[in-house]
């Protein structure tokens, strides 16, 4: 007996403290009541703001009912019985626990049937102007949030688009027929101090579209709703802003978000998720348990200036002249904001070609540099050979001077003679001055013709004729040729082969290819050199030097041109690998052959000037 007291003392103990605050607890469920169209954007963005804020803990377990009383396009006595029963009837089985009442108009007609139809059961508003709130008189069981929707912001709004703004028109339905905007009538006189004002309301829509399209300059319009067309359709605002926006030759200010991708510029508007994310926090509370006479009536910042980037282009409206903190919907992308991964490759293939390209226009300028300080020491070098190769034909070049100088004496000589006669031959001395003037200028030549091959210059092309060069070296080696008993033969091109190269250089080329022959047919008793054979391929001209030496040896042919290499016992090694240097430097080229009958030729191409 004493058991069986004992556990129903343990069994009211476990139960009565959990099924007493059950009974007070608030059925998990809401109603959302608004005035609008069902097909009206707005009030549909607040219901989805609000549901997701619901939804959020899928454990909440909350039910979400929505009903619009679409006051727009039905009114009248009847109407809201019909509706008051239609609710009464829906809702009878089922529970309740807040009731949201979007609007002024629909927190009016919840006041007046919360008592049959919802009894007890407590009430959160939304989208209510605050100057409504006195004359709507809350019950102790309502909380909310209030927004201010004032005429003055739009006409601000009006002035930052068109600054020299004097004229105002005001478009939508009659102002009784206003749901939202009904208060701006009484706000006409303060705002638009200063200003014309053109109230273009309760017209057709037909009349409408013709009068937006001929205002008159330094006006703005300033939109608030039409909900009919006047002639039977009925549309939800935003639709009706649409065909106004059509035929407008001014800018349209709005007031609520969703007109702005109809053709609304912009201005302060009304923003729905504010609304349902203020009414959902509220809900969510007082069906925790909270009393809605705990959570006071506050103001939401529902209202912030959005303009629209297309519409702001249409009527060159800069972003600078909008209110502070405005925000811009529908800008479109700059094409780096629409390409910046591909810009950001483009730009940086073109920094990587620029430093490429730096790097290497800075290679090229010490390229250049090194090829004029190599020019500059192939010089140099070339000037040491030719000076060597001058001492080399010292003997040649003495019997060259000596020949015009003995002649010029002997004329001289018998000169004097006739001049001692009794009576002179003046014929005869015509003739011996004519001689020693030849002479002299022959002897002139040796000398211009040693002075150029000694000479220090820097590398430097002309236009010359390679049958010239040609000739020349040949005059400057004949003599030279004779004492040794070599035979030089001259072979030139009936036509001008004309090149671009350094007269002196490819005649120290040619110098020193004649002497090395000369030189190899010492054990020769009659040798012979062949200089010419000077022709054209259309494109080069070809130097054959080819003499009837022994030869080069086969193992040597392709070193004769290296540096320092030499089959000379007193050679040094560097007249050919400087010639190679020099006709490489007329971008020539250069190569040696023995002759199937005996003897060597070296064989010179020269690209022909343009």
């Amino acid at each position: 007996m004493h058991t069986r007291i004992a556990a129903l003392i343990v069994w009211l103990a476990l139960v009565v403290p959990v099924a007493a605050p059950a009974a007070d607890m608030r059925p998990r469920s809401i109603l959302l009541l608004d005035q609008a169209d069902p097909r009206g954007s707005f009030y549909y963005d607040i219901f989805l703001t609000l549901r997701e804020r619901v939804s959020a803990d899928l454990s909440s377990h909350i039910a979400l009912y929505r009903e619009s009383f679409d006051f727009s396009r039905f009114n009248g006595p009847a109407y809201e019985q019909t509706l008051r029963e239609y609710l009464k009837d829906k809702y009878r089985d089922r529970p309740i626990g807040v009731i949201i009442a979007i609007g002024a108009a629909t927190l009016q007609r919840v006041q007046c049937w919360h008592a049959d139809l919802w009894p007890g059961i407590p009430v959160v508003f939304g989208l209510v102007d605050e100057s409504d709130l006195d004359r709507l008189k809350l019950p102790p069981d309502a909380t909310g949030g209030t927004v201010r929707l004032r005429l003055a912001d739009s006409i601000s709004a009006a002035r930052a688009a068109v600054p020299d703004l004097n004229n105002i028109v005001l478009v939508g339905d009659d102002w009784n027929r206003q749901a939202v905007f009904y208060r701006w009538k009484q706000d006409i006189g303060k705002a638009a101090a200063g200003l014309r004002v053109t109230e273009l309301v309760g017209l057709t829509m037909t009349e409408l579209r013709k009068r937006v399209a001929a205002l008159p300059a330094q006006s703005a319009i300033i939109y608030s709703a039409i909900h009919s067309d006047g002639e039977g359709g009925f549309y939800p605002p935003a639709v009706s802003l649409g065909f106004m926006a059509e035929k407008a030759n001014r800018p349209i200010i709005v007031a609520a978000e969703n007109y702005l991708e109809s053709g609304g510029l912009g201005g302060f508007v009304l923003q729905a998720a504010p609304i349902g994310a203020d009414a959902a926090r509220r809900a969510l509370r007082i069906i925790e348990g909270e009393a809605a006479s705990s959570i006071p009536v506050t103001p939401i910042d529902a209202v912030k200036p959005v303009f629209n980037w297309r519409q702001m282009r249409r009527w060159n409206v800069s972003e600078d002249d909008l209110p502070a903190g405005s925000e811009i919907r529908f800008r479109e992308p700059s094409v780096w904001e629409r390409y910046r991964w591909q810009s950001m490759s483009v730009v940086a293939a073109i920094l990587i070609q620029a430093a490429l390209i730096s790097i290497l226009l800075h290679e090229r300028k010490r390229r250049d540099f090194a090829e004029a300080e190599s020019r500059q020491r192939m010089s140099e070098l070339a000037h040491v050979h030719r000076q060597a190769i001058a001492g080399e034909l010292s003997s040649s070049i003495a019997h060259e001077l000596n020949q015009p100088l003995g002649s010029i004496l002997t004329n001289a000589e018998t000169a004097e003679m006739i001049l001692r006669s009794p009576r002179p031959d003046l014929g005869e001395l015509k003739e011996i001055v004519a001689d020693i003037r030849e002479d002299d200028l022959r002897a002139s030549q040796v000398i211009t013709h040693m002075r150029s091959l000694l000479k220090k210059a820097p590398f430097e092309l002309i236009r010359i004729d390679v049958n010239q060069i040609l000739r020349e070296t040949f005059d400057l080696l004949r003599t030279q040729a004779a004492a040794r008993n070599v035979a030089l033969y001259l072979k030139t091109s009936a036509e001008p082969l004309w090149i671009n190269g350094d007269r002196v250089q490819l005649q120290q080329v040619l110098l020193n290819l004649i002497v090395n022959s000369m030189d190899a047919m010492e054990a020769v008793p009659f040798g012979r050199i062949i200089i010419g054979h000077a022709e054209s391929d259309g494109a080069s001209a070809l130097i054959a030097i080819s003499d009837s030496g022994p030869g080069i040896p086969t193992e040597n042919l392709s070193e004769i041109f290296d540096p320092f290499f030499t089959t000379k016992e007193q050679g040094v090694g560097i007249g050919l690998s400087i010639a190679r240097t020099i006709v490489q430097a007329h971008k020539g080229r250069i190569a040696a052959e023995n002759q199937p009958e005996g003897g060597a030729t070296f064989r010179i191409t020269l690209p022909l000037a343009a």
